[in-house]
C-alpha cells in the first residue's frame, strides 16, 4: 500500500479519532488513502483538534483549521509527523484492509447519527453538507 509501519499507525490514529463506529473505519481509511494517492490534503478534523489542543471542541471551526502546526492536515499535505492518539487494533486493521472505493469526502449523516455520508465529488459532498447544516439549524431552533 506504499506506507511505512509508522505511517500506517499515524493514519490509524486519525481514523481512531474520526470515527466512533468500527464498521465505518475501513471506509474512512480508504477515503484518506484516496486523498493521499492524489496529493489532496487530508483535512482531518481530529488533527486540527490535536494541533490546537482544544480537546473539548465538538465542532471544528475556522480557527482550528488555520492553526499552524505540522499536525494540522488542513494546512499541510500528507500525514502528520506522529500519531494524534493511541490507535486501536480495529483502526490499524482498517488502514491495512481499507475499502477500495472512490470516496474523497464525508460528512455526518443527520438521519443516522454516529455515521457518515460519503461522496466521490465535491458537488455531492456539498449536497450532503447542506443536509447536515439544515439538521444542525433545526436542532438549534429546538433549544
Amino acid at each position: 500500500m506504499g506506507l511505512t509501519p509508522k505511517e500506517v499507525y499515524n493514519l490509524a490514529s486519525i481514523v481512531e479519532r474520526e470515527i466512533s463506529k468500527d464498521d465505518e473505519k475501513k471506509r474512512v481509511a480508504g477515503l484518506y488513502l484516496n486523498r493521499i494517492k492524489i496529493g489532496m490534503k487530508l483535512d482531518a478534523d481530529p488533527t486540527a483538534k490535536f494541533a490546537t489542543r482544544d480537546f473539548k471542541a465538538t465542532r471544528i471551526l475556522y480557527k482550528h483549521t488555520r492553526f499552524e502546526s505540522p499536525y494540522n492536515t488542513y494546512l499541510h499535505r500528507g500525514l502528520p509527523p506522529g500519531p494524534i492518539s493511541m490507535a486501536s487494533i480495529t483502526s490499524i486493521d482498517a488502514v491495512l484492509n481499507s475499502e477500495d472505493h472512490n470516496f474523497y469526502y464525508m460528512c455526518v449523516d443527520p438521519e443516522n447519527l454516529g455515521y457518515h455520508l460519503f461522496a466521490a465529488s465535491i458537488t455531492e459532498h456539498n449536497k450532503n453538507a447542506r443536509k447536515y447544516h439544515r439538521w444542525l439549524d433545526s436542532q438549534r431552533n429546538k433549544k
